[in-house]
């Protein structure tokens, strides 16, 4: 652990920062968050011999946080989630989040978009900046083949849909029923500091109202199945891709349903490959099962739900290409 807190000291470069008291609630709009959401996010650099690291800060509310640090970047398609180096508790600290390390002589600071390793003489010796990422299909334009589900006019695709600020909110199922399709969605979860587990920003895409891909602020999380990008009891994501709340994300989903003889007896496995903010995070696997909480499998097309759970998750950019 030495070793590697050193290596992140020497190959990184430098910096201040500053952010206020932390806040508690659920909140939806980047306008109104407390301060502990600007110190919350990814960070990521690049060191003087091109060794690239990365952060993420998670806010657990009451002035409480969590860092998880990775040598080789922020989780991607070329780098697990699964490798961190380096894992810290910090609280609030003079408008800054602080972890101390005791087995060096060092803490890392954090506030102002900069995430600084701060020696025993209170000298800034390394630093990397706050990070936005952005899926490279946030905004994909629909095919002209496509079927526009929403963009942002109206919610008459969907029973029970209802829009806020042209978005639509979670609990409500489209019309349209399908069967093999491509399907692009953006989503949005709440931030909620002292939220856990489920109770963070909990929603899910029920492909065919049978299968779903896990909805939830899983930030730095160890990416399970009941986490967002898992297949919800059957696998789990390849790497979280989770970006922290309040930003927008997307799903790019291509799914084949199951098949069934005349007798109604299914004779092979609905498959499914997921795009989370553009990485392939599950790759033609089988879904041998439903889950639990909308319909049965069934030889007829059926429609996309997005799960309500009470919780305030956002919709937005919505359309299929029927296969």
């Amino acid at each position: 652990m030495k070793y590697f807190l050193s290596c992140f000291i020497v190959l990184l470069m430098t910096a201040v920062g500053q952010a206020a008291d932390d806040g508690k609630g659920t909140y939806t709009d980047p306008k109104t968050t407390p301060a502990s959401f600007q110190i919350q996010g990814e960070y990521e650099g690049v060191g003087r011999e091109n060794e690239t690291y990365g952060a993420q800060v998670i806010a657990l509310g009451d002035g409480k946080f969590h860092m998880i640090a990775y040598q080789g970047g922020l989780p991607s398609a070329t780098q697990s989630h699964k490798d961190p180096f380096l894992e810290l508790d910090g609280e609030t600290k003079d408008g800054k989040a602080v972890f101390d390390y005791e087995e060096s002589m060092v803490k890392i600071v954090v506030g102002g978009g900069k995430l600084n390793v701060v020696n025993r003489d209170g000298e800034t010796v390394a630093s990397i900046n706050r990070q936005v990422r952005q899926s490279p299909t946030l905004g994909a334009k629909p095919p002209k083949d496509a079927m526009v589900l929403f963009d942002g006019s109206g919610a008459d695709a969907f029973e029970n849909g209802h829009v806020d600020d042209e978005l639509l909110l979670a609990n409500c199922f489209t019309k349209e029923t399908f069967g093999d399709h491509h399907l692009h969605l953006e989503f949005r979860t709440p931030f909620k500091p002292t939220a856990r587990g489920q109770g963070r920003g909990n929603s899910g895409v029920y492909v065919q109202s049978r299968y779903e891909v896990q909805v939830l602020d899983s930030f730095g999380l160890s990416g399970e199945s009941n986490e967002c990008g898992g297949i919800y009891q059957v696998a789990r994501p390849n790497v979280n891709m989770c970006f922290p709340p309040l930003q927008w994300q997307t799903y790019d989903i291509d799914f084949t349903a199951a098949r069934y003889n005349d007798a109604g007896e299914k004779t092979v496995n609905a498959r499914i490959t997921v795009r989370h903010n553009g990485v392939v995070i599950h790759d033609e696997i089988e879904l041998p099962k439903h889950t639990p909480g909308r319909h049965q499998e069934g030889p007829k097309e059926d429609g996309l739900y997005l799960q309500g759970h009470g919780n305030p998750v956002y919709y937005r950019n919505i359309w299929v290409v029927k296969k």
